[in-house]
């Protein structure tokens, strides 16, 4: 089961982030949490975007409070920007694992349409799918029934 709890979901607000800017917050923090230091040139490798759309976006969150960063130096998330990071994070994931645990979706296609919808869905949705999950991992036989007869 995945550790978000539920009163996470209900402290995100929309941010003003873009599609893109929440997507190299989320990269900024995956790094983070693995405890590697990050640079622009890696982020644009991790993303394969190119170099300078990384410098504009980089701009863009350091202007915003969100990540201190300096030209060629580490990029690191602000106080604000980590909040901001965490919530797109468990978004992202509160939407893998729904499509993987409970839809049966693959892996990689999970990860795909969970980049793509976190950055749309309303808080209101992301809650009634994250109540869902946690209700069928209380009842594994809805989880069951539907698997036999699904697939």
């Amino acid at each position: 089961m995945l550790g978000t709890p539920y009163n996470n979901i209900q402290d995100m607000d929309k941010n003003n982030l873009s599609s893109g800017l929440e997507d190299y917050i989320e990269a900024i923090y995956i790094a983070d949490i693995n405890k590697t230091q990050l640079k622009g040139a890696q982020l644009a490798r991790n993303l394969n975007i190119s170099r300078a759309s990384v410098s504009e976006a980089l701009a863009k969150l350091a202007s915003r409070g969100l990540i201190n960063y300096e030209s060629y130096g580490n990029i690191t998330l602000t106080d604000t920007g980590r909040k901001e990071a965490v919530n797109v994070y468990h978004k992202h994931n509160i939407l893998k694992e729904f499509f993987e645990k409970i839809l049966f979706v693959s892996p990689n296609e999970a990860e795909d349409i969970g980049c793509k919808i976190e950055h749309v869905i309303s808080k209101n949705i992301l809650v009634k799918i994250r109540q869902y999950t946690l209700y069928c991992e209380r009842h594994p036989e809805i989880i069951e029934n539907f698997n036999k007869e699904n697939l």
